[in-house]
């Protein structure tokens, strides 16, 4: 029956299973271990011959009902939850590599993501090549004979850029390369990675699945022969097990995810079309708009907008930060996915630590703000966003 629930109802029920008191909310397990009946029911659990738990770092009942209904929700056979949503990306990525091989990564990614692959990857033998992932004939001519992954991030951390992920995943099955995409930006309501072909997937739960501030997170989601051939030793032997109390926190954010996420589009939308028409205003960034630089490629893979605009000030740094230090609902923050709506100066925070040059690939300017849209009054923010631009003039 559950696998023709709608998504609404399985962030509500998928997964659950109750302890011998019937409670109505989810238990948080907090134990490091279990404990068994006998020593040959011990053995057993230990060589897989029966089914349970055997310590929190491996997994937990809490953790398991929050797998088992991001597996639901995504379309996925099996999941790994982490300590956050960083721990999510190195472990789908560095879990099937070794000296030798070759990752291909879309340019455009969040800070510590680019630096997974382009810096620490390398210190292990991995090499690493970045593309511009908007054309897929990028991402051909940087196969190499040893090429196993294709990394990215649709839409792109902060400048909203759409890759064509059923396109990147026909050239990695003609290679036997696997697609690793980090879908936080899409959510799993309006994109889902694994039907466009992509073969794991990554959240930062911290974002849009919490979505209200409260704790780190992430997940790593495939079918159960990767998992079982590739993460699982991974994950049980280094230790990026999230905590249960997280994983509680997490199950009861994710109940309200497809309300939080349609007044967070809507918002987003409505902010994104009042900003294209302001003076201040170089650019506007917004998956949901006609004026996006792939729009067809976003008519194809996503069912929504976003939650996030992207926009630049003709000002610069010096209008950009006047604009965020004159918002009243708007707070300032490096987060995003929040129920509170948070603004971000990239070049100085998120991405900072890359040079101007690799910034300016980007399409980073000193200018480039982003907008995570929370849940508050649309009119509200409109307001907030207007009084704040009257401040800072032409």
């Amino acid at each position: 029956m559950s696998k023709s629930w709608r998504p609404a109802t399985q962030l509500v029920h998928g997964g659950t299973t109750r302890s011998q008191h019937g409670e109505t909310a989810e238990a948080i397990f907090l134990t490091q271990g279990f404990v068994y009946d006998t020593s040959a029911a011990a053995e057993a659990r230990f060589k897989g011959e029966t089914d349970g738990f055997i310590y929190a770092r491996y997994g937990s009942p809490t953790n398991d009902m929050f797998e088992k209904r991001m597996c639901m929700l995504e379309g996925a056979e099996d999941a790994r939850a982490t300590a956050s949503g960083m721990a999510a990306v190195s472990a789908a990525i560095l879990c099937q590599l070794k000296a030798g091989d070759h990752i291909v990564a879309a340019r455009a990614l969040f800070g510590s993501c680019r630096w997974v692959v382009e810096t620490l990857a390398p210190k292990y033998g991995i090499e690493c090549t970045l593309v511009d992932g908007r054309d897929l004939a990028n991402w051909e001519k940087a196969i190499r004979k040893n090429t196993k992954v294709f990394f990215l991030e649709s839409p792109t951390n902060p400048t909203l850029e759409v890759i064509d992920i059923a396109g990147v995943a026909k050239l990695a099955n003609q290679i036997g390369a696997k697609v690793v995409v980090d879908n936080v930006f899409a959510t799993p309501l309006f994109q889902k990675p694994l039907e466009l072909g992509a073969h794991v997937v990554v959240y930062s739960a911290t974002k849009h699945i919490d979505g209200q501030g409260r704790c780190l997170g992430g997940v790593v989601l495939s079918d159960k022969e990767w998992i079982d051939e590739n993460l699982h030793d991974y994950f049980r032997h280094t230790g990026p097990a999230m905590s249960p109390f997280n994983a509680w926190t997490l199950l009861k954010g994710i109940e309200t995810l497809p309300l939080r996420v349609k007044q967070q589009t809507e918002n987003a939308s409505r902010i994104a079309d009042f900003l294209a028409d302001q003076k201040q205003i170089a650019r506007v960034i917004y998956p949901g708009r006609k004026d996006h630089p792939q729009a067809d490629i976003i008519a194809k893979q996503m069912t929504g907008g976003s939650t996030l605009v992207c926009f630049d000030l003709k000002g610069g740094k010096d209008a950009a930060f006047a604009l965020q230090d004159a918002l009243d609902v708007v707070k300032i923050s490096n987060n995003l996915g929040d129920a509170k709506s948070l603004i971000t100066h990239p070049a100085t925070t998120t991405h900072k630590n890359l040079t101007d040059e690799a910034r300016a690939e980007l399409g980073i300017s000193a200018g480039t703000v982003r907008f995570s849209a929370g849940i508050e009054d649309s009119e509200d923010l409109l307001e907030d966003f207007a009084r704040a631009l009257s401040k800072i003039g032409a």
